[in-house]
């Protein structure tokens, strides 16, 4: 790995409003710019919205699509690499709620997301790849919100050599402060047993569909601190950098890098899901 400097954007995205929701993401993203962010990432569909209804499946389309290709050409204007999600156009059934990596080079890479809460599973089809990407010079993994809730998920990524995972979430309910008490039960683990790099965003705002996201963020540290945080409850962009040697005093320790003396041949019956 490499120092690199994120950033991780809380915004509000209404349903269906695609063209409002690409000018907030352009807006934010030359904010990133400004602001020398090499990584930028937006919340769990933030171009299309997000809801549980056949609604949102009238947005769904290809990648590359019209949408996503107008992405991938500010990525490349811009030259930094945006991470940002939408409802991708499934032919086999329900479409996939995905997040891309635009690549600074014009490329576009896809995560479908794998665990659907319960709510999802009438709107979404599951994802069935876990992929590590390479952009800007790192490997990171992407998970989106309730996937963050299965550990597996991270040690996978990790032992693809993912040294950042970012958590995109459209995760409603409560204030921001209390969302991101409920994040610190869960999320500090998956960086800390992986020695990995953390980065959560959620939407914010009422996204007129009858959901209202409570707009927090925050970064953690291979070793499971908290870098940096946003809980103020609005729109924003959280930066910050993420230094190779923190990564490195991790996975160099005898003790707190826990991935290579892993038993997999012990609970064998854990990983086969039985």
């Amino acid at each position: 790995m490499r120092d690199i400097r994120i950033g991780a954007v809380v915004t509000r995205s209404l349903v269906g409003e695609t063209s409002t929701n690409l000018e907030r993401l352009e807006e934010w993203v030359k904010e990133a710019k400004k602001r020398a962010v090499e990584i930028v990432c937006f919340p769990e569909l933030n171009l299309t919205g997000y809801c549980n209804s056949a609604e949102l499946t009238k947005t769904a389309e290809k990648i590359p699509g019209p949408l996503s290709s107008k992405v991938a050409s500010l990525a490349s204007k811009e030259e930094i690499t945006i991470l940002a999600g939408l409802v991708e156009f499934n032919p086999r059934g329900l479409p996939f709620a995905s997040h891309c990596v635009f690549g600074s080079d014009g490329s576009i890479k896809v995560y479908r997301k794998i665990h659907l809460a319960p709510p999802e599973r009438e709107t979404f089809s599951a994802g069935e790849r876990i992929p590590v990407f390479e952009a800007s010079r790192i490997l990171l993994g992407i998970q989106l919100c309730y996937d963050a809730h299965f550990p597996e998920l991270t040690t996978a990524m990790a032992l693809q050599g993912a040294e950042v995972i970012f958590i995109p979430h459209a995760s409603p309910r409560g204030d921001a402060q209390a969302k991101h008490q409920s994040w610190l039960r869960h999320l500090p683990a998956r960086a800390f047993d992986n020695g990995v790099f953390l980065v959560a965003c959620n939407q914010v705002g009422d996204n007129c569909k009858g959901l209202s996201f409570p707009g927090n963020a925050v970064v953690i540290g291979p070793s499971g601190e908290i870098i940096a945080k946003h809980v103020d409850g609005g729109e924003g962009i959280l930066v910050a950098d993420l230094r190779a040697a923190d990564l490195e005093s991790v996975r160099s320790h005898r003790m707190r890098y826990f991935l290579p003396h892993r038993r997999p041949e012990v609970y064998r019956a854990v990983i086969d899901g039985q």
